[in-house]
């Protein structure tokens, strides 16, 4: 039945194209392009949808990485890191700490031009690539781009025995009250991207049409952080994620400890997001650390129009007024039934984007997926629809909870 001599080698090609066109044929019928879902009000979803041509069409991923698991670590790897200069300022928050904002080169920028602040993720900074990706979608566009780092996060002294957290929002609300003081007439937008859309969504909610944004948007932020740490915690994640997410929190701590001490913090802890999930303290000379507990989940979006997640921004300028809305990415692989999809059905100023594939952070497209992603186009086309569109906008403070409902079952197609 089997022949007793080996293949030939003139045998091994044929095989091999045959292999290759096998698990080609598989990766493309499992990264089949499906339109992303799409789910809000139905007079912002019709304005992002005619302003993002991104959103029209479906999410093409590279054919040989579709994965979730596998987009989110070769995002890491692959993605280039573009040139940017920054020019950094150190300001001071209330509680005698500091913070580092990197504004991108943008000198010969009137003042009235709108900008752009960014919140990276966890243990990130103005140097992550996709930061840096994000800064330079936004300067090409013409605006200003300035990053916020958490404390610690950019080499500078820790003036304070704290760090950051992903429900704590003073930090963010002392940024974005500089920035304005700064920049009195330019409308300002916010995004941020995991442990950044976090604190965003989290700010949003607090402050609601006090703001100070004409819109925002919040890319992959972790919605349930205890499906999240269950995720994290199962073995083939732990190993690919959870261990190299809690290793750079314990590095960040102990190079900001100061020499002598110990903290909790240093000690292996359990997972990533449970890290993330209390104010970092750090020991003050001759006191002991404490950790302040906290929680961390994103602001689930509530169901009356009228609730603090509607941003509204009074800035001057073009293309300032009441403009609400903020926009969501993140990718399919994370449990849906943490995603308040049906809710945001029944809010006019807010709109759900969730792709069929993608990874945390990584949505990569074409072939070689070096320069930017499905995100970046999506994030560049948000924010010229937002600053160049804001009149389109301003139409939708009239709207209500009724005029969602008008919609009815009328789910993404």
């Amino acid at each position: 039945m089997f022949p007793e001599e080996p293949l030939g080698a003139a045998a091994l090609p044929p095989l091999l194209l045959a292999a290759a066109a096998a698990a080609l044929l598989g990766l493309c019928w499992a990264g089949a392009p499906k339109r992303p879902v799409l789910a809000g009000g139905p007079r912002f979803v019709a304005f992002l949808r005619r302003r993002c041509p991104a959103l029209r069409a479906p999410f093409r991923p590279t054919a040989w990485c579709p994965e979730g698991r596998l987009q989110t670590v070769l995002r890491a790897l692959l993605q280039s890191c573009p040139a940017v200069r920054y020019r950094s300022e150190s300001i001071r928050t209330p509680d005698g700490g500091q913070l580092i904002l990197d504004w991108a080169d943008g000198s010969a920028l009137p003042a009235a031009c709108p900008t752009v602040l960014l919140l990276p993720g966890l243990a990130g900074s103005s140097q992550a690539s996709y930061v840096l990706h994000m800064v330079r979608g936004a300067t090409r566009a013409g605006y200003r781009a300035v990053v916020l780092n958490n404390r610690g996060c950019r080499g500078e002294e820790l003036l304070t025995p704290r760090t950051f957290c992903a429900s704590n929002t003073e930090d963010l609300e002392t940024a974005i009250a500089h920035i304005r003081g700064r920049y009195p007439h330019a409308p300002l937008l916010a995004a941020g991207v995991s442990l950044g859309g976090m604190q965003l969504l989290n700010y949003l909610a607090r402050r609601g049409r006090a703001a100070g944004l004409v819109a925002a948007m919040a890319a992959s932020p972790c919605w349930d952080p205890l499906e999240t740490t269950a995720s994290l915690e199962q073995p083939l994640n732990a190993l690919l994620f959870n261990r190299r997410l809690a290793a750079s929190l314990c590095q960040l701590i102990q190079r900001l400890a100061p020499s002598g001490s110990s903290t909790s913090a240093t000690r292996r802890p359990p997972s990533a997001t449970a890290a993330a999930a209390s104010t970092t303290r750090l020991p003050a000379p001759r006191a002991s650390c404490t950790a302040s507990a906290c929680p961390c989940s994103a602001s689930t979006p509530p169901t009356t129009p009228s609730a603090p997640c509607t941003v509204s921004g009074a800035g001057g300028g073009a293309g300032a007024g009441p403009v609400g809305g903020w926009q969501r990415l993140t990718p399919a692989r994370w449990h849906l039934a943490a995603i308040p999809v049906e809710a945001a059905w029944r809010l006019p100023h807010v709109a759900l984007l969730v792709t069929a594939h993608g990874g945390h952070i990584g949505f990569l497209e074409g072939l070689f997926p070096r320069h930017g992603t499905f995100m970046d186009r999506v994030f560049t086309q948000f924010i010229t629809a937002v600053f160049e569109h804001g009149e389109e906008l301003q139409q939708l403070e009239g709207d209500g909870e009724g005029a969602a409902e008008q919609d009815g079952a009328g789910h993404p197609q």
